[in-house]
């Protein structure tokens, strides 16, 4: 295994099991069992680096399975409310079953769950090209309000927090159940129109951030 392959991997797997902020890099550095004191910095520049290398060995895949999914339901011309949501939840929950997904899982939600971002430019996949298109054909779906607050990243948060939880208590001995209703609760989640209490509070909240003139 080459060295970089080696400081992921051992990133992977003390990431997983202790937290990004449980772990430092030289305790990587040591598992991984690499001697040169400077891979690290050479491969990776520092923590960022290491975690966006971490994602992108799993993102890249799940960007080409959305794609695929969402080239199907735009093929098929039906408006299918829960096809797209299923484009959102079964890329992400096929790492439950990849090699290394469960960790990849698990530190994903630990990163995008969190009050400050270590990764802004690329947690959440915001900039990834699949969100950004599910984005758009999410949109007919939601609400105005719900747009307004930000439904659609809600949704993200809980599908990686939920994937997350289930890779923690692996093994299982199938997980299309669970998927399924996954699938079922972020419809229920897309679909749901906003109360008249938050309409109302979001529309006194826009109000109040218009500069005045």
């Amino acid at each position: 295994m080459e060295t970089r392959d080696r400081l992921l991997a051992a990133a992977e797997d003390l990431y997983a099991a202790r937290g990004v902020d449980g772990v430092s890099l030289r305790e990587i550095q040591r598992a991984s069992g690499v001697k040169n004191a400077a891979a690290m910095q050479y491969h990776f520049g520092d923590r960022a680096g290491l975690l966006t290398a971490l994602l992108d060995r799993h993102n890249r895949d799940i960007e080409q399975r959305r794609h695929a999914l969402l080239d199907s339901y735009e093929a098929a011309g039906v408006s299918d409310i829960r096809a797209v949501a299923e484009a959102l939840v079964l890329p992400v929950a096929a790492k439950l079953s990849d090699d290394g997904g469960d960790a990849y899982l698990r530190i994903y939600a630990d990163l995008l769950n969190r009050r400050q971002p270590l990764l802004p430019d690329v947690l959440l996949e915001e900039d990834a090209a699949s969100i950004i298109r599910w984005r758009q054909v999410v949109d007919p779906f939601l609400d105005r309000t719900a747009v307004q607050l930000h439904r659609r990243f809600v949704v993200i948060r809980f599908v990686v927090a939920e994937l997350a939880q289930r890779a923690a208590t692996a093994p299982h001995t199938n997980d299309a159940l669970f998927i399924s209703q996954l699938v079922d609760v972020v419809v229920a989640m897309l679909a749901a129109p906003a109360s008249d209490q938050t309409r109302r509070l979001a529309d006194e909240r826009a109000a109040r951030s218009k500069p005045r003139t």
